[in-house]
């Protein structure tokens, strides 16, 4: 394995792109498996990210097979070759054509939402993905780029076959490639972890590319104004990464605690920390243990030590300048919303709200009891074992309490939609019940 997962490949392309740092160039992700590769590209560059919307086009009785690609702007590239020898009509290339340009019109609205594509004229334009086969997809990404006013395209990919120069002809002025071995099967099997992309981190990854622009982020808060910025977060003898986001003027602050085997990089919960963060209400996701920790699959499901390190952050919150008299609320999902729960159950948590998202209370156990926080249930109405656990944890809240079933949602609330209208609910839940705290109360 040359990766553990896409962001980690991303940092490593990253590290071959320095010479480009300072260029104006604009970063596009070929989606969805690309963009949180570009994502960490366009960190590292400071430039802006956006999506490069291209759609194989598969041979209709194996549509794993690519014969072609299409892009924005009517870009279309076809592979003869295949065509040919899968004996592929002209009626029949038409109709997967018009069906794969219609889930591209689509997505392109979905990704960008009401924004406008990055302008690209003139500048270098960084085509990425997360690997690179038959290299159909690269071209047409990087003719999109050329009839967007590209001055300089540049194709960077992590992986890809030894021969893969060959097959991009001129399209690009420019290839980077970390890994071009000669045994290439597949880009996924270089890949410790290559699950499939979903939307909502697509939308997540450019969302916060929206919010670091137009300037890069900072290491060190500038207090009076908005904060977007990495930290660390102690929590006993460990130092915990983190990511903290406060709107000026901010209502109040929500720590997140994720779910077993998840980050600070959940794309669901930084989906719905950025529609927190558009109502007003700070955010702080990090990790709750240490890189080494997460190897020892007890620590994970460890409740108990996961709240302590939920606890030690909060402190830690309260303690900067610019949290001072600001409420405090957590958003747990999996498991991590029993640790948020067990913490919330503390005496002295002051914690004025609870969300949890396809949680697990009832693993806070004896604590539920204890929970003194307005707190917000919601699960998806096909995750059935889950909302039944839900329903008999909630009987056990002697607090305000609100079970919230998102309709046709399984576990991960992958549907169309379920994760807008888990962010609706908690954005409504934290903004009806949170509200600052006196000074002299902290």
């Amino acid at each position: 394995m040359y990766f553990r997962d896409r962001r980690d490949a991303g940092r490593q392309l990253a590290a071959r792109l320095g010479h480009l740092k300072g260029t104006d160039a604009v970063v596009l992700g070929l989606p969805r498996g690309g963009v949180p590769v570009a994502a960490e590209v366009a960190q590292a560059l400071a430039a802006p990210l956006d999506v490069c919307m291209v759609r194989k086009l598969g041979v209709p009785v194996q549509p794993e097979l690519g014969m072609g690609a299409i892009g924005e702007g009517d870009v279309r590239v076809i592979n003869d070759d295949v065509v040919r020898t899968a004996r592929v009509t002209p009626d029949a290339l038409a109709e997967v054509e018009v069906r794969e340009r219609g889930v591209l019109e689509r997505r392109a609205r979905r990704y960008r939402a009401d924004r406008e594509p990055v302008d690209t004229r003139g500048r270098t334009v960084v085509v990425v993905d997360d690997g690179l086969a038959t290299g159909s997809t690269a071209r047409v990404a990087c003719r999109i780029a050329r009839a967007r006013g590209a001055e300089r395209v540049v194709l960077a990919v992590p992986v890809a076959p030894h021969d893969w120069t060959a097959r991009l002809g001129d399209d690009a002025d420019e290839l980077i490639c970390v890994h071009a071995p000669w045994d290439f099967f597949a880009i996924g099997q270089f890949y410790a972890d290559f699950a499939q992309t979903d939307d909502e981190e697509v939308m997540a990854c450019l969302e916060e590319a929206v919010a670091r622009r137009p300037s890069t982020r900072r290491t060190e808060p500038r207090h009076g104004g908005p904060e977007d910025l990495d930290v660390d977060v102690p929590a006993g003898t460990a130092v915990l990464r983190g990511h903290l986001t406060l709107p000026e003027d901010a209502a109040g602050v929500v720590l997140f605690a994720h779910g077993s085997g998840s980050s600070r990089h959940s794309p669901r919960n930084r989906f719905v920390a950025r529609g927190l963060n558009r109502a007003g209400l700070g955010t702080l996701l990090f990790d709750l243990l240490t890189e080494e920790e997460e190897s020892d699959r007890a620590h994970v499901f460890d409740t108990g030590l996961l709240a302590r390190r939920l606890a030690d952050a909060t402190g830690w919150l309260r303690g900067r300048p610019e949290i001072r008299g600001l409420a405090v609320g957590y958003f747990g999902a999996s498991t991590g919303a029993a640790a948020a729960l067990r913490a919330a159950a503390e005496p002295d948590a002051r914690i004025t709200a609870v969300v949890s998202r396809g949680g697990r209370p009832d693993l806070a156990g004896p604590r539920l009891p204890a929970v003194t926080a307005p707190t917000l249930l919601i699960v998806g109405g096909h995750d059935e074992l889950v909302l039944d656990l839900n329903r008999e944890a909630r009987a056990r809240l002697r607090c305000e309490s609100r079970l919230a079933v998102v309709p046709g949602a399984t576990h991960l609330f992958e549907e169309p939609g379920a994760l807008e209208q888990v962010t609706d609910l908690a954005r409504a839940w934290f903004t009806d019940h949170m509200a600052p705290i006196p000074h002299g109360a902290g």
